[in-house]
């Protein structure tokens, strides 16, 4: 017999790995694997006699998973800022609500404010008197989107042009305004740019009040969802854009998810608080997941997130539960034919309940378990 062990570095997650993971993420499976994990090997002579079966040595991957607490929400937050006139709030999407490209976010003197995509803020009227910039390219990129551009006539560049001017006319048009008011133009506030479509988490000034310029209306996020976990710094290694993960929903067990950016500057709980020393430094991890058909509607509720800490592959592994504490220090299993055999343990996977193991062991050789 001879040692086994496999020597290759700790490996990123991969997607078979997190398929493999997901059936331990729920219920009493992930307890009963945690519970062999930690606790402490059999002796190897007990007072009564333990039933036992048998199971093979084996040679493969083995992944030893970091568990973390993560907050299942929406990603970004963003604020709408009305820059029209002053006057009455007339009308304000509600909390919970999505509003897309082209549709209503609030009124001022029912006059209607409509969301528009890009990363450019408006800045100033459109109209055919304005000087080329980038901004008319935003809007027309917009104008073509929502179909307003049926002959093709706009060419998406720097110039506000009569094709322009027609494609607001026709967007006046579906709103229901008689030709006399489809000007082709839209003042600076009637439209608001922003990078994806919203979901309303807030209404920040009152139906009814005044508001003025620079004013907020609403708070909101983008509809994509997410979750958001706190790493310690010690760990931030084992994180990286792109990743796969695990992730536990409410309602809907574990769903696979993938690390979408990571914070570059590590947080520490509690800093500013004289009274409460500091907590372990942190970083941010924002994890993208897709959500099954079914899940309930939850906002800020608590999950659990799975990250593989290190991967090892083409490595000798044995059953956790195959593992005894050796008279005088260390572990070793049993044989079927009875006799000791020394052992090392490396690496705990919680997704298969085994373990890396080094030793004198061949694969095929077959070990205790006890019968549960």
């Amino acid at each position: 017999m001879s040692d086994s062990i496999a020597t290759g570095r700790p490996r990123r997650l991969r997607q078979t790995i997190a398929s493999a993971v997901s059936v331990t993420l729920v219920g009493g499976a992930a307890l009963a694997v945690w519970f062999a994990v930690t606790a402490k090997p059999r002796t190897a002579s007990t007072a009564a006699p333990v039933p036992t079966a048998t199971a093979a040595v084996t040679r493969g991957t083995v992944t030893q998973w970091i568990r973390i607490p993560g907050t299942y929400g929406f990603d970004g937050a963003y604020q709408v800022v009305h820059q029209a006139a002053p006057g009455i709030l007339t009308r304000a999407a509600e909390p919970g609500t999505t509003v897309k490209r082209g549709a209503v976010l609030y009124a001022v003197d029912n006059q209607q404010v409509r969301l528009l995509y890009g990363a450019l803020p408006a800045y100033r009227d459109f109209a055919s008197s304005m000087t080329d910039g980038p901004d008319i390219r935003q809007l027309e990129h917009n104008l073509v989107d929502l179909g307003l551009d049926p002959l093709r006539q706009v060419t998406v560049d720097n110039r506000f042009t009569g094709a322009t001017g027609a494609a607001i006319r026709r967007w006046q048009a579906s709103w229901g305004l008689p030709p006399s008011r489809r000007t082709g133009t839209l003042p600076l506030g009637q439209v608001v740019f922003l990078p994806v479509g919203l979901r309303i988490s807030q209404v920040t000034a009152a139906v009814g009040t005044a508001v003025g310029p620079n004013e907020p209306i609403l708070a909101a996020t983008s509809t994509a969802r997410v979750v958001t976990a706190q790493v310690s710094a010690d760990r931030q290694a084992f994180v990286e854009v792109g990743d796969e993960v695990m992730v536990s929903l409410p309602g809907a067990g574990p769903v696979q998810g993938r690390i979408l950016r990571t914070g570059r500057v590590a947080n520490v709980a509690d800093q500013n608080d004289p009274g409460r020393p500091p907590g372990p430094a942190t970083i941010t991890v924002i994890i993208g997941i897709t959500v099954p058909a079914g899940t309930p509607d939850l906002d800020q509720a608590q999950v659990l997130v799975a990250i593989a800490a290190s991967v090892r592959e083409n490595v000798t592994l044995v059953p956790v539960a195959a593992l005894l504490a050796r008279p005088g220090g260390g572990y070793q299993v049993r044989l079927a034919s009875g006799d000791y055999v020394e052992v090392r343990p490396g690496l705990f996977d919680e997704a298969t309940g085994k373990v890396e193991v080094s030793g004198a062991l061949t694969v095929g050789d077959m070990v205790e378990v006890p019968v549960t």
